[in-house]
């Protein structure tokens, strides 16, 4: 998180300004620094059909609570579309190429760690879609322990083993065949090229004329 920046802004000092005196600049925090944010992420929901029946990929990775299981997954980065995002962290997780066909659906999640006095929500966007067999020679992200192909009833069954509530819920919803088109996420252009806007500053007022 970084730092609260400060700006500018008019204010008469208590009882009202001197006659003539121009307002008293104070420092203030910017409102868009104590806004709460979630964290986004993505996660890729992947599914091959074996001879008894569909197995899901997942990856065992290393958390503060021991090895986890969960979806390929991981955060948005600044400048990314979903899309690309998900294509990343399925290739850096999984070493396989990823390639989103439809929006699985859109998550909410928290957790807290006490500890650790962390109290995070994620707001996580799940894609369904195809993917290449592993690269040969490819190393899988720091953490990454193995990638799984798991049964569903397997994946319903270790969810005290689950990284977040969101592993299953996910595998289920597609499951239940929920999809959901591409284009309901619009990722602007000013991505990578964003507006530039004037500095936020606020102008005092010009003196009452006499």
């Amino acid at each position: 998180m970084r730092e609260s920046s400060a700006r500018a802004c008019t204010e008469p000092p208590l009882g009202g300004p001197p006659s003539g005196s121009p307002p008293r600049a104070v420092s203030m925090p910017r409102m868009t620094d104590l806004r709460w944010k979630p964290s986004v992420t993505v996660a890729a929901v992947i599914v091959r059909q074996d001879a008894d029946g569909p197995r899901y990929l997942l990856v065992e990775e290393h958390t503060p609570e021991g090895l986890r299981l969960n979806n390929p997954a991981g955060h948005l980065e600044q400048g990314e579309t979903p899309e690309q995002a998900v294509r990343r962290e399925a290739l850096e997780e999984t070493g396989c190429r990823f390639e989103p066909t439809s929006l699985v659906g859109v998550y909410l999640a928290r957790f807290q760690r006490p500890a650790l006095q962390e109290d995070v929500t994620y707001l996580r966007l799940a894609y369904a879609g195809t993917c290449s067999e592993p690269e040969p020679g490819r190393l899988l992200d720091e953490g990454i322990v193995r990638t799984l192909w798991m049964r569903p009833e397997d994946i319903r069954d270790t969810q005290h083993l689950h990284r977040s509530p969101l592993v299953w819920r996910c595998i289920e919803d597609h499951l239940a065949g929920q999809r959901y088109p591409l284009e309901l996420v619009v990722a602007d252009r000013s991505l990578q090229a964003p507006e530039v806007k004037d500095p936020d500053t606020v102008t005092p007022p010009a003196p009452d004329s006499l």
